[in-house]
């Protein structure tokens, strides 16, 4: 038998170096926490995932349910060698509990310490969607609770019940609502980057040549040259308005120019959230537009400490909502749970590619939860 021990600093990296070295068919016999060789003595801790490629074992990384649900009789005797093989870890490392057993404690009622293959397998489930381990680990708790051991065996019951639960950390406000002869002015802001001059084309086009809506442009960004002539091309092949402003007076005069439009779409200059100054400008110049809604921008692909960061430093700004971009290029989207745990805003639209004027949405959670757990495409 060629069993193999990977260590990392999470487990989704040691299930990622699994996946890598043996395949992704390889069987998770163990995992636990342990110390970290020379840094131990500073508290330092990592994962160890032991694993093999020729144990006939259903596989942790199966993507289809044909491939999770194999021949019974077979996976019996798998589940009990697997069992041995775990108890036999168990004694050599009593002093080192699993990270996996960690996960069944249960402080009220003892329980077994081995947690359900079904439990399992939607905790790695949710470790490949970039849900982080404190979160995966929380929602398995609550996923497990209430249910007896039949149903816990149920992984299409389980699914069910973790979307429901990521499904409630998704709040949304809905699209912007126009209504004619009601001129409401919606600025976009965020860090740089994440793509806020082409959502702004996306609504814009939307709503001028779908929706029939009478739309003008703003932009603010007159930090980048670049970002002016993209805003003005969308504006010229949409047949739009557009206002360059560079001052609050600016912004008073512009603002009653353009009155008598349905909607005026504002872009802001990306801001870094540790530019103190730039933030009360953009916070100053928002206030003289007197805007109505704020939606503030941040890219799936961001790290979840940066857009933790940005929406932290963005509130100041009074940010309404979030429009969350470039959903096609993100490996998964669990980082974006602790964002909107932290955050408190609405999702109002998500975007998932370049396309003017397509690749934009409103944002569904029901759909939303099943992209993180990877039932639904996005």
């Amino acid at each position: 038998m060629d069993v193999k021990t990977f260590r990392a600093g999470s487990l989704q990296e040691a299930l990622q170096m699994v996946r890598r070295d043996l395949g992704p068919e390889a069987a998770v016999l163990h995992t636990r926490e342990v110390r970290s060789g020379m840094l131990s003595w500073m508290g330092g801790r990592q994962i160890e995932v032991t694993a093999s490629a020729n144990v006939n074992v259903p596989s942790r990384f199966a993507s289809t349910p044909a491939e999770t649900f194999a021949n019974q009789a077979t996976a019996a005797h798998e589940v009990d060698f697997r069992s041995r093989y775990r108890a036999a870890i168990k004694d050599e490392t009593a002093d080192e509990p699993s990270l996996v057993e960690e996960l069944c404690r249960d402080d009220d009622e003892p329980r077994s310490r081995d947690l359900p293959d079904s439990l399992f397998h939607l905790f790695t489930d949710l470790i490949d969607a970039e849900v982080s381990e404190e979160i995966a680990r929380e929602l398995i708790d609550r996923v497990r609770n209430g249910l007896s051991a039949e149903q816990v065996d149920d992984s299409v019951l389980l699914k069910a019940r973790a979307a429901r639960l990521i499904e409630n950390e998704i709040q949304c406000s809905g699209p912007i609502h126009v209504r004619p002869g009601q001129r409401r002015l919606v600025a976009l802001a965020g860090p740089t980057g994440v793509g806020k001059t082409t959502t702004i084309a996306k609504l814009a086009a939307n709503f001028h040549l779908r929706e029939r809506h009478r739309v003008g442009l703003i932009t603010v960004d007159t930090y980048r040259i670049a970002a002016v002539d993209q805003l003005r091309t969308y504006a010229d092949i949409i047949d739009l308005p557009m206002e360059v402003v560079s001052t609050p007076r600016e912004m008073r005069a512009v603002t009653a120019k353009l009155s008598d439009l349905d909607l005026i779409l504002m872009d802001t200059a990306g801001r870094s959230p540790r530019d103190e100054v730039r933030i009360q400008e953009l916070k100053t110049m928002l206030a003289e537009a007197h805007a109505d809604e704020v939606h503030l921008v941040l890219s799936s692909i961001s790290s979840t400490a940066a857009m933790m960061k940005s929406a932290q430093r963005f509130a100041e700004i009074g940010a309404t909502s979030l429009v969350i971009t470039k959903l096609d290029e993100a490996t998964g989207l669990g980082n974006l749970l602790p964002v909107l745990r932290s955050a408190r805003l609405p999702l109002s639209y998500v975007t998932n590619g370049q396309n003017v004027p397509d690749d934009i949405a409103p944002a569904n959670r029901r759909k939303l939860a099943r992209i993180v757990l990877g039932t639904e495409a996005i």
